[in-house]
């Protein structure tokens, strides 16, 4: 008997010994260790500083099972403060990665660990949440495999051989730089694009009235995107060949499944495959019934796994991704044998775009829906600009909207369908459909938000409710509410709005099986509902994921229950910390050295402030010199408004200048002069700006002025007159982004030519 006893006693530790080893292997720590350190590359044929971690660009693939730990050591030998976010991924909040939200930022010279547990599969990408370093290198594939025994597991799909797809672009521009030219209207980008739409294309085009209308409604040229690329990467090279996975040479009828991740910083993606169709089987990480498409488009941040097969022997098919904007792209060459191209997405169309845009626009700055339900991605705007989709050459028929061709709402927006125009098969959020039930607890409270996307192309400041982060306090959430959230965009930008933390169901007729993402990509006029479950506390950040966006300003965060995050001990200091990010001051100056003088102007500027100064140099007595300095604030979500303090302060030798009265009749006795003013300006239609200014010792002064009329693709003008009797006329032809030979008649002192410089 006790022999009996010692065996059952001896099978019931090694039963133990065994189930504890099995939930250690399960469980076990998988560790990585990062090196971030300043690198230089040549991707578009001038060396520029980057940043690589573990020398490599982009960053490694960290791969994991569920059920793991991550272990993710973070060695910053950078000259600059760095950070890691996990996009997409459910983990504590004190290790999501967002500097002064939920850690500090990293130190140069110093080591950071990040530990959480993986509970979660599908595919993911990570990047830094610092500055822009994300633009120069700071990006890398996140996956988290399924466990094989997972009930979950689909043959056929999750057993297929695969690889990471992660997309990016590159500009040899410094990305500080560039973001300081988007909000100084520097059109250098729409010169590269070639997207400048200008007065002579326009009637060449034969679309004189729509330039006219498009400027009536003070609106700049239409665009898809805000930045020109020098050169497009998947996985880091412009062009890969994939002949083989894991050794095994790929063959007719093989498939592959392609983890593809949008690491781009600024840029949506057009996805094709020569070889025939794409099945889409997972989005966000999150499985999705198969859905098989000719194309898709990939927002900013997003992630889709498709498959693909090798339709036969001896033949390369290009998988093929282009920019939005159709400037750029990467080929990525799934075979070996022959290349069979895809076919090349032709140029946009885009005064059929701005007469769209012209007949959406109010003349208040909103958007005119006109009564169009319109969301998921199924009526795409800017169809009328795809001539692969309305015809090559081809005007875009406009449809009626007064309604009297007896067409109801719905049928005007089918319109823009392209899924309803074309044979070509384009996903849509729609046509997505989660593979289980994904419902939330009927029980829960539920709290239900709206947010306007608001926007300002001029100024580049993006919002929501029109308003910035800077402005905003953070927005209470209690752990365990349903938060429903309506978003509604105003603009005319696509905006691809992420949460950390959680995903979310889109609300798209399937019912209880509403796919789960953690991107939704929300285009112009749409209207997307989305809801989760907070049931982690914390301080979670929703933002659109363009970077430029993001950082001027169109974020919130939701804070989950009263959190205290023991890296951030000073919860209010930091978030001020956060808000300061996304409101920071760009400088912009230009200075015209020329025959008959020198003028110029240097502004500093944040999404409301504006303090700038301009100033004229005559080469004599009677040209004289003047500095005229006015600090602003803009008013309305179109800042078209902008009360201001001023100091004028001038020379000039009198009784030389025929222009010593004003149109009023007022009169300047002195040779010096120096005056305190107030005044406003403000943004007529054709973007001609009015500013009416009164001084303190009672002049008055009234302007009109306009810079930058593009009348042809390098060529613009420019007009200023006032009630002093003061003008001037100005051609600037556009050599760099930096650089222009510029003509000009000023009443003051004379005709001049010569060359500006502008930063």
């Amino acid at each position: 008997m006790n022999k009996r006893k010692q065996a059952l006693k001896s099978a019931s530790l090694i039963v133990l010994l065994l189930l504890n080893g099995l939930l250690l292997k399960a469980q076990q720590v998988v560790r990585y260790e990062l090196y971030v350190t300043d690198t230089v590359v040549n991707y578009a044929g001038k060396e520029k500083r980057a940043i690589a971690v573990n020398g490599q660009i982009p960053m490694p693939t960290l791969t994991f099972t569920e059920g793991d730990t991550a272990e993710i050591i973070v060695h910053n030998r950078l000259k600059e403060s760095t950070s890691l976010h996990w996009h997409g991924v459910f983990l504590p909040n004190k290790e999501d990665g967002v500097p002064w939200l939920t850690q500090k930022p990293i130190k140069p010279g110093t080591t950071y660990t990040y530990r959480f547990p993986i509970i979660q599969n599908g595919t993911h990408w990570y990047h830094s949440h610092s500055g822009m370093q994300e633009q120069i290198g700071m990006y890398g594939s996140f996956v988290m495999k399924k466990r094989e025994a997972d009930k979950t597991f689909r043959k056929g799909i999750d057993d297929l051989p695969e690889v990471p797809f992660l997309l990016s672009e590159w500009t040899n521009l410094n990305p500080d730089n560039v973001h300081r030219m988007l909000h100084n209207a520097n059109d250098w980008a729409a010169i590269k694009k070639n997207a400048t739409q200008s007065y002579a294309e326009a009637i060449r085009e034969g679309h004189f009235k729509t330039k006219i209308t498009n400027e009536w409604k003070r609106m700049l040229a239409m665009d898809v995107s805000d930045v020109y690329y020098d050169k497009i990467l998947i996985n880091g090279q412009h062009t890969t060949d994939l002949k083989s996975i894991n050794g095994k040479k790929l063959k007719a009828g093989d498939k592959v499944r392609l983890r593809i991740a949008n690491g781009g910083a600024s840029s949506y993606f057009w996805l094709q495959y020569a070889g025939g169709k794409i099945t889409v089987v997972a989005n966000d990480g999150n499985d999705v019934e198969p859905v098989a498409v000719d194309r898709l488009i990939v927002a900013v941040s997003e992630t889709y796994d498709v498959v693909v097969t090798i339709p036969e022997e001896g033949v390369a098919y290009e998988f093929l991704a282009t920019t939005e904007d159709r400037t750029q792209s990467a080929s990525y060459y799934i075979g070996d044998g022959i290349r069979q191209l895809s076919a090349p997405l032709p140029r946009l169309k885009y005064f059929e775009g701005m007469k769209m845009m012209n007949d959406m626009m109010k003349m208040n700055g909103d958007l005119d829906d006109m009564g169009m339900k319109m969301s998921l991605n199924q009526m795409d705007m800017n169809v009328v600009m795809y001539p692969e989709i309305t015809g090559e050459g081809k005007p875009w028929k406009q449809m009626d909207h007064s309604g009297h061709a007896g067409m109801d709402m719905d049928d005007k927006a089918s319109r823009y369908n392209a899924n309803a125009l074309a044979d070509i098969v384009t996903l849509n959020y729609a046509m997505l459909e989660a593979t289980h039930n994904t419902t939330l607890p009927e029980s829960a409270p539920v709290k239900e938000l709206k947010f306007t996307l608001t926007g300002n192309m001029n100024r580049y400041v993006w919002s929501m409710d029109n308003k910035i982060l800077s402005e905003t306090d953070k927005i209470p959430v209690r752990k365990g509410e349903v938060l429903r959230i309506v978003i509604y965009n105003n603009s005319m930008m696509r905006h691809p709005m992420h949460l950390h933390g959680f995903d979310f169901r889109v609300l798209n007729g399937k019912g209880e099986r509403a796919p789960l993402k953690n991107v939704l990509d929300i285009m112009p006029m749409e209207t997307d509902t989305i809801e989760f479950l907070a049931s982690e506390a914390g301080d979670w950040f929703f933002h659109c994921h363009i970077l430029y966006h993001m950082m001027s300003g169109m974020n919130r965060v939701f804070a989950v229950d009263d959190y205290n995050n023991p890296y951030l001990p000073d919860k209010r200091q930091a978030y001020r910390m956060l808000q300061r990010e996304s409101n920071m001051a760009h400088f912009m100056a230009e200075n015209d050295f020329a025959t008959n003088g020198n003028d110029g102007l240097a502004m500093l500027q944040n999404a409301r402030w504006s303090l700038g100064t301009e100033w004229r140099l005559g080469y004599n007595a009677m040209h004289g010199y003047e500095v005229e300095t006015h600090l602003g604030r803009y008013i309305g979500k179109m800042q078209w408004l902008m009360p201001f303090i001023g100091f004028d302060w001038r020379y000039r030798k009198m009784g030389m200048d025929e222009h010593e009265k004003n149109l009023f009749g007022q009169v300047n006795k002195k040779d010096n002069r120096a005056a305190v003013s107030i005044g406003v300006m403000y943004t007529l239609p054709m973007l001609v700006n009015v500013q009416a200014e009164v001084y303190h010792d009672g002049i008055f002064r009234l302007s009109l002025m306009r810079e930058d009329i593009p009348l042809a693709k390098r060529l613009r003008a420019g007009f200023m007159l006032n009630t002093d009797l003061e003008y001037m006329a100005e051609l600037k032809y556009i050599l760099n982004k930096n650089m222009g030979i510029r003509a000009h008649y000023d009443s003051d002192m004379g005709f001049g030519a010569g060359f500006s410089l502008n930063y």
